[in-house]
């Protein structure tokens, strides 16, 4: 795949022309800038904005306002490709906090349907239902070390309310939760994102999460589409790599709390 293209395609398709990714929330475009808005657990952030350096600081404040109004911390989705050049100095101005950048990752999903072998007693199930999505949430808090009460919250109610949007699972080790997965699937795309891919401490390097992309990819070409895609941490992006995985361009979280 040439690289630039798949880029421009997901600027397009992801981000600027990005329909919601779930129930409750909603894309709204004001002057140069696309985000995503929505009551909690909605993710509300900038995905998409076009800016230049006259404009840039006054399209800032305007989405500051908007948010400070409804009472929401939300995010700017700044990619290294975006412009100007300095926005993230002018985000930083404005009140917003980096996070650590992660890095924008695609491969195709046809290439992924390897099946790794599991560790013995290790079996990946689907999530579907409440006693999923609290298997779902125990795995996640061991991967990461931090509350996922919001992120179960989200998923139970796109499980309910748009399933079709959404594909998890859950690696159990003797039935118990030590790893999980999500893939978010909007409609009209070609890319498949791959979220929340993490192992409790003492079961990685094991082939689990490389068994997870596997999964998702599976689920991906079934329902006709061509990308994977993920924000990869430092400690992903080896494995990806070896996957064959590519990097088109790094994307950093700006959050601004009210």
């Amino acid at each position: 795949m040439d690289n630039d293209d798949v880029l421009a395609l997901f600027d397009r398709q992801m981000r600027e022309n990005s329909p919601p990714d779930g129930p409750g929330s909603r894309i709204e475009r004001v002057g140069g800038v696309v985000r995503h808005v929505g009551p909690d657990p909605v993710w509300n952030g900038v995905l998409w904005s076009d800016l230049d350096e006259s404009g840039a600081d006054r399209e800032i404040a305007g989405q500051v306002r908007h948010f400070a109004s409804l009472g929401r911390e939300f995010e700017w989705k700044l990619y290294a490709h975006d412009t100007p050049a300095d926005l993230g100095e002018r985000l930083l101005a404005a009140g917003f906090t980096a996070e650590p950048a992660e890095a924008l990752m695609v491969a195709e999903a046809k290439d992924q349907l390897g099946v790794p072998d599991l560790p013995e007693g290790v079996e990946l199930v689907p999530v579907t239902d409440a006693a999923g999505v609290a298997l779902m949430k125990d795995a996640h808090e061991q991967a990461f070390g931090k509350d996922a009460s919001r992120l179960a919250r989200r998923i139970g109610l796109q499980l309910a309310e748009a399933p079709e949007t959404l594909v998890a699972v859950v690696a159990l080790a003797d039935g118990v939760p030590v790893s999980a997965a999500r893939m978010e699937l909007l409609p009209g795309t070609e890319f498949a994102g791959l979220w929340g891919g993490g192992t409790a401490e003492a079961w990685r390097g094991r082939g689990i999460y490389r068994a997870l992309v596997s999964y998702r990819a599976r689920v991906a070409v079934e329902r006709g589409y061509r990308f994977l895609q993920v924000d990869a941490s430092d400690q992903s992006e080896p494995i990806l790599r070896r996957l064959g995985f590519v990097r088109l361009s790094t994307t950093t979280p700006y959050v601004r709390r009210p």
